[in-house]
């Protein structure tokens, strides 16, 4: 996350760019808004590095917005919206897929496996996709989004899975296995490697696993847009 804060203030040199953390790393988000109340500026948009609206987006950090305008009065906060599934981040999701298909050399498909032969013709690929998961059903419905969207651009055959509830990625293997894949990959809707991408390594190491988002270049330029959306009326009256 430093390397994506780093690349968003390169692309925005005149903008005061600090990167803050809602639980378990420092600096807090307590900590980053004291600080620039601090420094004197009189106007911060927040923007949530979250690829889904839920818990975090929708309780977590509107309560920590709310507990430090009531510190720093002078200080206008603005809470730009989360990530999502935006075209640019299927893209970039799309290129860490092309990329751990690219390394993937073993020539044995799952129906070679199943048959006993060594078959080394064009595999049909099929892709599960893994977030989070979230206790509301409407944030999980609105990341399935993102298995439609990256069907849509690439022809590949995809399912949604997520790592903390149902449906798991034992079943999106199930399910793409059944239709016929003979090459499956788990791709992680994560920005950054951690717990819940190693439970799902852990679930099915035998298949090759996507990097995480991570410090791509478009996931600087949709954090920006959001920015530049929070803070336009700011910008016009300026």
């Amino acid at each position: 996350m430093r390397a994506v804060v780093a690349r968003i203030a390169a692309q925005r040199p005149d903008l005061d760019v600090r990167l803050a953390f809602l639980d378990l790393s420092t600096p807090s988000v307590d900590q980053v808004v004291d600080a620039v109340a601090a420094d004197g500026h009189s106007h911060a948009v927040v923007v949530p590095l979250l690829l889904g609206s839920a818990f975090h987006a929708r309780v977590d950090l509107p309560g920590m917005l709310e507990a430090a305008r009531a510190r720093h009065p002078r200080l206008r906060l603005t809470q730009a919206e989360v990530l999502g599934p935006d075209p640019h981040l299927i893209i970039a999701l799309r290129d860490r897929i092309v990329e751990a298909m690219t390394a993937d050399t073993s020539p044995v498909t799952l129906t070679d496996v199943a048959h006993g032969v060594n078959r080394p013709a064009g595999p049909r690929w099929g892709v599960a996709v893994a977030a989070v998961g979230s206790s509301s059903a409407a944030a999980n419905t609105r990341t399935g989004d993102v298995a439609r969207l990256l069907t849509a651009m690439t022809g590949w055959d995809t399912e949604i899975c997520f790592a903390t509830t149902e449906p798991t990625v034992q079943k999106a293997f199930a399910r793409l296995r059944a239709r016929g894949a003979d090459r499956i990959l788990v791709a992680p809707w994560f920005l950054a490697p951690g717990l819940l991408t190693d439970r799902l390594h852990d679930a099915l190491p035998e298949l090759p696993h996507a990097e995480t988002l991570g410090a791509h270049p478009l996931l600087a330029e949709v954090a920006l847009d959001r920015y530049a959306t929070a803070a336009l009326p700011l910008e016009l009256s300026a």
